[in-house]
């Protein structure tokens, strides 16, 4: 037994020492008995491999070499060279061999060029220029050699980055019909987004067309994958991306383009609708394409979730399709599938649909997938609506509150979320909405989408969700009413500071419940001081502007003074319950500066004032205005004192946007006709 196992420890050995057989002569690593490594060429590793067979499978003796013969069974002290002289020997074999490939010498100047050019801060532009086109005069007509070698398209991509238009088309043309292949390689394909990225007609329209007809291989390839998920999300134009999309459908469509001068579409409801004959054919191709790189976890792709999308589309809730395209993607065990879905424009689409047609179990199990991303959906562009979606959807308001409002709006303490969410244009809509609703005001025009889902899944609830949505509003409203008002009384002044906090703060007080109070005196509170107080000379900055001069500032306070909002169809303001009396907090705090107000930017904040049926202070307001009727007329009349930085000359001939507005304080104005009333 111990002469066996010494013999297959020995086997053993001789097996590590010698390596493996490598039929492309490349050279290998070979311990020796002492631990280091020597180059060998293929010739000694297979006469070394071929003595070691016959001893260990015939012999079964120990051939361990002694401690001092290297692996090849040769001594260096007996041939009478040494380790050092050996190891040069083998590194010039290599470099012999590396020296004999095909553009080697090519390849190593380029290489040495770009070891210079990648350095951009320590290359002047004239030289940077010669050596660009140096590497130019290399890869000339031999772009197609380069561009598959991992260390060589590094140097073709350099070029390109530094190469004029011209130079840039030269590459692409000289590259055409093997922009398919190099997608599919590991280095070459970034090479492909080089030439993209610049945005040029011409050469986009060299590329993509190469991709046609190669999409089903492409999308399944680990490198081809993205680079054509790249090219379609963001350079295609929307005729390339619908004859991209249209070959998910068939076979036929990757074959047969369409005439020259037609209208491609990619949305399969129209191709249906033109030939009714493929349905089942298309959907089923579609459904299989798709379900493939579910289940391989490939499903980051935004052309993978427009194809989800029309798939979805074109079924009939309720038949058997419908139920197996449901149950696959909540089959889908880590969630990947929902997460990178709501980050695109129709998978985020595609996610809300299938929340306003599932059931209360089935909302619970898609929106789980989300727990965690919330408050990273809140500011994206798309994954926003998936949350406005929830609210409109969810009858378990308490869920609601719990799962999503819990990671928007942060901890009690962690006001910095909110201030976030105020002030940035996709993650204010997943506060505002519950107190807006779908006004202009907060789904400005670069919102529309947001729009139209939010109508679509309000028809479909009509048939799925149970709750009277005003009554699941108010619940949602109540929930978070406590943390903004929290917020509001802690961080005034970082809130007022945009016209976006104002709008902020203007909503949560007229439609929040609760107690109001403190949030009301720390908004009272940012309107105290001069409003015409200027820095030191000697400050280290400019003070913030006050806000009695901002626009937003001013139209908050006369929002909160009056009460509520006003509604055009009534002419008047909707008061909200029970009143704010904000008129009360306000002027104790601006009194001492009340004839700026009155004469300034905020004029119409002290008209509020006197209009606020509310207003306790009234009386004493009006006698110091009467006692400051001169300011009042002066700014009445005459136009603003203009700033530091208006005084400086404007050129001649231009007039400004307001040249022909009428001149003087309006707010002044009024005021002084209510005095003289």
């Amino acid at each position: 037994m111990a002469t066996k196992s010494s013999s297959a420890a020995a086997a053993g050995g001789k097996r590590k020492a010698f390596g493996k057989h490598n039929e492309d002569g490349r050279t290998k690593a070979a311990k020796t008995a002492s631990g280091k490594k020597h180059i060998k060429s293929e010739s000694e590793d297979n006469e070394s491999s071929d003595e070691g067979s016959d001893v260990e499978f015939h012999t079964g003796e120990s051939t361990t070499s002694p401690p001092n013969e290297s692996a090849n069974g040769s001594n260096p002290a007996k041939s009478g060279t040494s380790s050092r002289e050996a190891h040069a020997k083998q590194k010039q074999l290599a470099q012999e061999r590396k020296n004999a490939k095909p553009l080697a010498d090519e390849v190593h100047r380029t290489k040495k060029l770009w070891e210079k050019l990648r350095r951009k801060s320590h290359v002047p532009k004239e030289e940077r220029q010669q050596l660009v086109e140096e590497l130019f005069t290399i890869i000339t007509g031999r772009v197609k050699d380069f561009v598959l070698k991992h260390d060589a398209v590094r140097a073709v991509q350099t070029a390109v980055k530094y190469a004029t238009p011209a130079q840039r088309k030269q590459i692409a043309k000289e590259l055409q019909g093997t922009y398919a292949q190099l997608a599919e390689s590991r280095y070459a394909k970034f090479l492909i987004g080089k030439l993209l990225v610049q945005n040029d007609k011409e050469i986009r329209d060299i590329i993509i067309p190469e991709f046609y007809g190669k999409v089903r291989k492409l999308i399944n390839h680990a490198e081809g994958s993205w680079i054509l998920d790249d090219v379609y999300r963001g350079v295609a134009t929307k005729e390339q991306k619908a004859n991209l999309l249209r070959e998910w459908y068939g076979p036929e469509f990757a074959l047969f383009r369409q005439p020259k001068g037609t209208e491609v579409t990619g949305e399969l409801s129209k191709i249906l609708a033109d030939e009714p004959s493929k349905r089942t054919t298309a959907m089923k191709y579609l459904f299989d394409m798709a379900n493939g790189l579910i289940q391989k976890k490939m499903t980051g792709f935004t052309m993978l979730h427009d194809a989800l999308l029309q798939y979805f589309l074109n079924l009939n809730p309720g038949t058997e399709e419908f139920k197996e395209f449901f149950e696959t993607v909540k089959e889908d065990e880590t969630g990947d599938l929902l997460k990178n879905m709501a980050f695109t424009k129709s998978g985020a689409r595609l996610v809300c649909l299938l929340l306003a047609h599932g059931t209360a179990k089935d909302r619970k199990q898609l929106l789980k997938a989300y727990k965690d991303t919330y408050q990273l959906m809140s500011g994206d562009n798309h994954a926003h609506a998936v949350i406005l979606a929830a609210y409109d959807l969810l009858d378990d308001t308490v869920l609601t509150s719990k799962t999503i409002f819990s990671e928007i709006l942060g901890k009690n303490e962690e006001n910095e979320h909110i201030v976030f969410i105020a002030n940035d244009l996709n993650a204010r809509t997943t506060v505002l909405y519950l107190f807006e609703g779908m006004s202009k005001a907060l789904f400005p025009a670069s919102h529309a989408t947001d729009l139209e889902i939010l109508k679509e899944i309000h028809e479909i609830r009509t048939n799925t969700s149970k709750k009277d949505p005003e009554v699941r509003r108010k619940e949602l409203v109540a929930a978070m009413s406590p943390q903004l008002l929290a917020a509001i009384a802690n961080s005034p002044a970082d809130l007022v500071a945009t016209s976006f906090g104002c709008q902020f703060v203007t909503d949560v007080l007229l439609s929040a419940t609760g107690d109001k109070k403190a949030a009301l005196e720390a908004i009272a509170s940012t309107a105290g001081g001069d409003p015409n107080a200027e820095a030191p000379e000697d400050a280290y900055q400019a003070l913030p502007p006050h806000i009695s001069t901002t626009i937003h500032g001013g139209r908050m306070f006369k929002t909160l003074i009056s009460g509520g909002r006003f509604d055009k169809a009534t002419g008047s303001v909707q008061k909200c319950d029970p009143p704010l009396n904000f008129a009360d907090l306000l002027y104790p705090v601006i009194k001492d500066y009340i004839v700026q107000w009155a004469t300034g930017p905020s004029s119409f904040t002290v008209l509020a004032l006197l209009e606020a049926s509310d207003f306790s202070s009234k009386k004493e307001l009006i006698k110091t205005l009467e006692a400051n009727k001169k300011a009042l007329t002066k700014a009445a009349t005459e136009a603003p004192a203009p700033k530091k930085e208006e005084t400086e000359e404007k050129p001649k001939g231009k007039k400004g946007k307001n040249a022909s507005a009428p001149k003087g304080n309006q707010g002044a104005k009024l005021l002084l006709e209510k005095l003289d009333a």
